[in-house]
């Protein structure tokens, strides 16, 4: 019998870091024996989810014996009518992540090059180095700015993909529309994805999730999410919306069935819930002004976000004070995933818990000092 230690995997596995998610409350509790902890590491919704997602579950709950519509088509109807555009401009999938994977299959082969902001979402490396492709990336400016001559300057003929999250995970920062239109109008024969996941929380003038290119016939895909403002991030689903020509290619390595039944409708459902959305987005406003104060107050430096979270430097301590929040019940992201060691991302929360994570952390500094 062959040992399954001879058999060797994918010489491009060796460049994969599998995905680090932040760890759940309960993990948490269960390890220091906390009975308070809060979560503001994953950007998810403090809210909860849509009310009317909820209702919408509760009521399909009876159909759970019959295989999901493999062509989601109520949900990318919904989607369509929100986004004015066509269903057959629509993909739904597993969340995000899975669409970026898709991505990936569908245009990607060994050898080929994708140009990835630094630092972003993890996944788009992910993406390409399961096909073979090779990772450029392209550092930010002062500010964690976008560069867009630098993204240019790093265009070459093995280009295939270039990213573009906006608001950007981790920082918050977004491009602006008059430097997304020079970047989309310089390059031919690249896919340019545009990670919209946050849009719903960016309230800056000038800023555009990218639809309008699509519909100008660009070589565009949009990536959104309902994880986020929605709050259905549990039951995993996301879209993106791109010329029917690239959706074509994208439902060729598609797996069928692939967003579930409940997903579906807990989506469609959701995507209507506009007061949902609109206190969601109240909520998270304030709750990045009451973060942004006490960071001010403290003497730390913060990256001003578009998003739903709040990237804030600790200095050379970060790691420590990092490891001590959690010991105190508040689960943050620590920037060492980005090359960031000296920052955490910080979640907004509810009220409440955005000062629950300013009395510890403001506690912990006094001791520092």
């Amino acid at each position: 019998m062959t040992s399954s230690h001879t058999i060797k995997a994918r010489k491009t596995l060796d460049k994969i870091q599998p995905y680090s998610p932040g760890k759940p409350i309960w993990e948490v509790q269960k390890e220091l024996g906390l009975d308070r902890v809060i979560k503001l590491a994953s950007n998810e919704n403090p809210l909860g989810p849509s009310p009317k997602a909820v209702a919408a579950i509760q009521n399909g709950l009876a159909e759970l014996n019959r295989y999901p519509d493999a062509d989601a088509s109520a949900l990318k109807k919904a989607i369509a009518n929100k986004f004015q555009v066509t269903p057959q401009q629509v993909i739904t999938t597993n969340g995000a992540d899975e669409l970026i994977t898709l991505i990936s299959e569908a245009f990607l082969e060994a050898g080929d090059e994708v140009i990835v902001p630094s630092p972003s979402f993890s996944e788009y490396d992910f993406g390409a180095h399961i096909m073979g492709a090779t990772v450029v990336p392209v550092k930010f400016k002062e500010g964690f700015e976008y560069d867009v001559d630098a993204l240019l300057a790093a265009v070459t003929e093995k280009t295939k993909i270039i990213y573009i999250c906006t608001p950007n995970n981790p920082t918050g920062t977004y491009i602006p529309k008059s430097d997304l239109d020079t970047l989309v109008e310089a390059i031919d024969n690249v896919l340019v994805v545009i990670d919209a996941a946050y849009d719903h929380f960016a309230d800056a003038a000038d800023y555009t999730n990218g639809v309008e290119y699509i519909n100008a016939g660009q070589s565009v895909v949009t990536l959104e999410t309902f994880s986020k403002i929605y709050g259905i991030a549990g039951v995993r689903v996301g879209f993106g919306i791109a010329p029917e020509s690239i959706i074509q290619s994208i439902l060729k390595v598609k797996e069928p069935f692939n967003v579930n039944t409940l997903a579906q409708i807990a989506a469609t459902a959701a995507i209507e819930d506009t007061e949902h959305v609109q206190t969601s987005q109240e909520t998270n406003k304030a709750g990045r002004e009451q973060l942004y104060k006490a960071f001010k107050d403290l003497g730390l430096t913060y990256v001003e976000s578009m998003a739903n979270f709040v990237l804030v430097q600790l200095g050379e301590d970060g790691e420590e004070l990092y490891k001590q929040l959690m010991a105190n019940g508040v689960i943050v992201r620590h920037g060492k995933i980005w090359d960031l060691p000296d920052y955490i991302r910080v979640s907004v929360g509810t009220t409440e818990e955005n000062q629950f994570f300013i009395d510890v952390l403001k506690g912990l500094l006094v001791k520092q000092a």
